[in-house]
């Protein structure tokens, strides 16, 4: 097997899984209708705490290393609400900056009317608008792995079908 054809094979691979994860996560989509605006609130950050997460590298990086450090940083509304929104950051030093620095942040808060649940969104959009933009992520996600897949089958027929002629 050429470097081509293992290449080739791989993103077929990888269009098939992302095939799957898209539409599984489009079909997971609320409609807007589900949300109820509680309207836009400040946050400010009020503490940064180290966390495990899965290392995504490959090879031997991942082997020595199976897990990484991120950061959260947490904020909480300065009304009487009791929202609470958290960020992922990289490094330390970021997220110590971000909670030394203060500085609030418009969110948008979503609740989700069929539990007791809520989503923090950027504070210009709206129900309407985080749908769509998940319909669009998701939707493109499954489009362009359809595409790829297409492609990757007609070419495959295709070289099959010259194979058998030449046989002959």
């Amino acid at each position: 097997m050429t470097l081509k054809q293992r290449f080739a094979t791989m993103l077929f691979v990888l269009s098939l899984v992302c095939l799957y994860l898209g539409v599984s996560e489009f079909f997971a989509i609320r409609p807007a209708s589900d949300y109820e605006d509680k309207g836009v609130h400040t946050f400010i950050p009020y503490k940064a705490l180290p966390t495990q997460v899965k290392n995504t590298a490959t090879g031997r990086q991942r082997r020595l290393n199976p897990t990484k450090t991120v950061y959260f940083v947490y904020y909480k509304t300065i009304d009487e609400t009791s929202y609470e929104w958290k960020d992922k950051v990289s490094y330390k030093s970021t997220a110590i900056a971000k909670v030394d620095a203060g500085e609030p942040v418009e969110r948008r808060v979503l609740s989700i009317r069929s539990t007791k649940n809520y989503i923090t969104i950027a504070a210009n959009q709206t129900a309407a608008s985080y749908t769509a933009r998940q319909q669009w992520l998701y939707g493109g996600m499954v489009l362009l792995s359809i595409l790829y897949l297409v492609i990757y089958i007609a070419i495959w027929i295709i070289f099959v079908y010259k194979r058998r002629h030449e046989s002959l």
